[in-house]
C-alpha cells in the first residue's frame, strides 16, 4: 500500500502509558463462561470487532449493564513517530478522505473518530481496554483502540502477513464508527434487550460483515481517488478475512464449528462483503440487514 499520504491529527499515542483502575472491576454474568468460551470469545474479538466485553455478552457470559466508569488521562498525547504508527496514520487519514466525501455527497457531516494506540491495557469510556482483546471500537467515546502488537499477531499466528492487511484491521474499526454515526450500533443494541441469544447472535454477525464491506468501500474509495494499492494489496486483505472467519477460528480453538454461536461471520462471508464493498464502492451496496443470504 503506498504510504505517502497525509498522516492524520487524530491518533493519539498512548503507548508506554499504564492503565488506570477501574472501580467495581468487570462482574461475570448469570452461569459464568467456561474457559472454552472466553478463549473463542476474546479471539473472535481479536479481529475486528467492537469492544470486546460486547462479544462476552453476546455468548452470555457478561453483564450488559451500564459501562464502568474509568479514569481517563488528562494529558494531551504525542503523535506516533515510528514507522508503524505513522503507517496507522496515513491509514486514518485515507479513511477520513473517503467518509467525509461519502457523507457530504449523501447530506451529511462526517465526524471523524480518534485512534489511540496503547500497550498493554488502557481506560476507554467502555471499560478497561485490554491488549488481548484485540483492536476494537468503543461507541460510547466514539475511538479506536489498537494495541500494535495485535499485527506481529496477525502475521505470525494466523498468517495474514502485509501491510495492507493492517489497514483492512483499521479500516473495519472505523466502518463501526460509521455505523455508529448511522445510529445503526444504537438500534442494534436496543435489539438486545428482547431478543433470545441465538438470534442476537445472527444481528452481531449482520454488524460485523457490514463492518468487512464498509472497509471495502474504503479500499475502492481509496484506490480510485488516490490510488494506494499496490500489486498483492487486495489478496492481503482477502486472506486476512479467510483467517478470522467465525468457522476457522472455532476449528482453531475448540476443534468443532458452532454456526449459531458466530458473531462475525464465516469466512466465506467475511471475504464476500469485503469484497461486495470494494467491487461496488457503494455504502447502499452494504446492507447486510436485508440481505436475504449472507
Amino acid at each position: 500500500m503506498r504510504t505517502d499520504g497525509r498522516e492524520s491529527d487524530n491518533v493519539e499515542d498512548r503507548r508506554g502509558e499504564s492503565g488506570r483502575g477501574m472501580p467495581g472491576g468487570i462482574r461475570i454474568g448469570r452461569g459464568g463462561l467456561g474457559i472454552g468460551t472466553i478463549v473463542v470469545a476474546l479471539v473472535a474479538s481479536y479481529f475486528l470487532g467492537i469492544d470486546p466485553r460486547v462479544v462476552m455478552s453476546v455468548l452470555g457470559g457478561m453483564d450488559s449493564g451500564a459501562p464502568v466508569q474509568v479514569e481517563a488521562p488528562a494529558a494531551p498525547a504525542p503523535k506516533p513517530a515510528d514507522d508503524i504508527g505513522r503507517f496507522v496514520s496515513v491509514v486514518l487519514a485515507d479513511t477520513e478522505d473517503t467518509w467525509r466525501a461519502a457523507f457530504k455527497e449523501a447530506g451529511g457531516t462526517y465526524r471523524e473518530p480518534k485512534l489511540v494506540l496503547f500497550s498493554g491495557s488502557y481506560p476507554t469510556a467502555c471499560g478497561m481496554g485490554q491488549s488481548a482483546a484485540g483492536p476494537f471500537y468503543c461507541p460510547l467515546d466514539q475511538k479506536v483502540y489498537i494495541d500494535l502488537a495485535f499485527f506481529r499477531m496477525l502475521q505470525e499466528r494466523f498468517r495474514a502477513p502485509g501491510d495492507f492487511a493492517q489497514a483492512y484491521v483499521v479500516a473495519h474499526e472505523v466502518g463501526h464508527h460509521v455505523q455508529n454515526l448511522l445510529g445503526i450500533m444504537e438500534k442494534t443494541a436496543q435489539l438486545r434487550q428482547r431478543m433470545s441469544e441465538r438470534d442476537y447472535n445472527e444481528v452481531s454477525v449482520r454488524v460485523e460483515l457490514q463492518a468487512d464491506c464498509f472497509a471495502g468501500v474504503w479500499a475502492h474509495h481509496a484506490q480510485r481517488v488516490r490510488n494506494v494499492l499496490e500489486p498483492g494489496d487486495l489478496e492481503e486483505a482477502l486472506r486476512a478475512a479467510t483467517a478470522i472467519g467465525d468457522d476457522v477460528l472455532q476449528k482453531q480453538t475448540q476443534g468443532r464449528v458452532v454456526p449459531d454461536s458466530f458473531t462475525h461471520g464465516s469466512a466465506a462471508q467475511r471475504v464476500r462483503w469485503f469484497r461486495t464493498g470494494f467491487e461496488r464502492g457503494s455504502m447502499q451496496a452494504c446492507n447486510t440487514f436485508e440481505a436475504r443470504s449472507l
